[in-house]
């Protein structure tokens, strides 16, 4: 990360809890709902299969980058299916950094091919070992583990959303983050229970098992891009949900925090992990805030 972004970032996060404000930080575009997969615990793919235009999507980076907000994902469906006018989610990306935004992620599910060098992390969806993964996304692994080795740059990280199916897993995708090159580090979240996913969802207990696991995992030096300070917090669910400094945009509707904040109920059962780290650093907690500090220094 450069100094510049660093200085910008801790001075908005100072101001931010000083003054008690609710300005964004950080903002994700859906590029599109369309996706060349069906995912068991997925509920937001092909409601509409609309790609939204170039203009469009344009329009949000402007809004967004005027509000103050310099983190920017783009998202989807699958976002490598976006295209307009000749334009590819490339072409994105360099736009994005060339308007200003000091860091530009995209989530992919890493079954199109990888050459996007520009981004500065790769959120790739792999849920598991083979059998687990492939359990939840169809016969997708063996093409993902070859599209990651194959990848233009070392830039992605691993995004994995822990569920009934794939809670034994994780000591395996930490092996694989750390085995393959082109991979930086590996991102874990909980399965937000959107509606007919229910069943996917962990107890209590069973987060408890999973957390300890991650936090093991991270005093033996794995990669792992979570905050260990905050998972006694996302664990009881005592941070305040929904996140103001992130946002959403949608075919021009922008949402506080997710798209899961407009299903009643669902805020309160919250498992991605950031909005938890995020809610933690901005109301003022120092530990999470250092954690952060030095995960971010490490993978970005």
């Amino acid at each position: 990360m450069k100094i510049s972004s660093l200085l910008h970032f801790s001075f908005f996060g100072l101001s931010t809890i000083l003054f008690k404000r609710k300005k964004p930080i950080l903002g994700t575009i859906i590029l599109t709902d369309k996706c060349n997969l069906t995912c068991k615990h997925c509920a937001v793919n092909n409601i509409t299969s609309v790609i939204h235009s170039y203009k469009q999507i344009k329009t949000e980076m402007i809004t967004l980058y005027q509000q103050g907000i310099r983190i920017l994902f783009f998202s989807g469906g699958e976002t490598f299916l976006w295209n307009d006018s000749n334009r590819g989610l490339r072409d994105l990306v360099i736009e994005a950094k060339s308007m200003g935004f000091l860091i530009v992620n995209v989530v992919t599910n890493g079954t199109y091919e990888i050459n996007l060098p520009e981004a500065d992390l790769i959120l790739l969806s792999l849920d598991g070992g083979k059998v687990s993964h492939n359990d939840i996304r169809g016969d997708t692994f063996d093409l993902i583990i070859r599209n990651v080795r194959e990848a233009s740059s070392s830039n992605i990280c691993l995004y994995v959303a822990i569920n009934k199916i794939n809670k034994d897993d994780i000591p395996a995708v930490c092996e694989i983050a750390r085995r393959e090159a082109n991979i930086r580090a590996v991102s874990f979240n909980f399965h937000t229970p959107y509606p007919n996913t229910e069943y996917l969802s962990l107890t209590k207990d069973e987060k408890a098992q999973c957390l300890a696991t991650i936090a093991n995992l991270i005093c033996k030096s794995y990669p792992i891009f979570n905050l260990k300070t905050a998972f006694p917090y996302i664990l009881d669910d005592s941070f305040k949900t929904p996140c103001y400094q992130c946002v959403v945009m949608e075919n021009g509707k922008q949402s506080i925090c997710g798209r899961c904040v407009n299903i009643e109920g669902l805020c309160d059962k919250c498992g991605y992990f950031f909005a938890a780290e995020y809610a933690l650093i901005f109301s003022g907690n120092i530990k999470v805030g250092f954690d952060m500090l030095s995960t971010y220094l490490k993978y970005i």
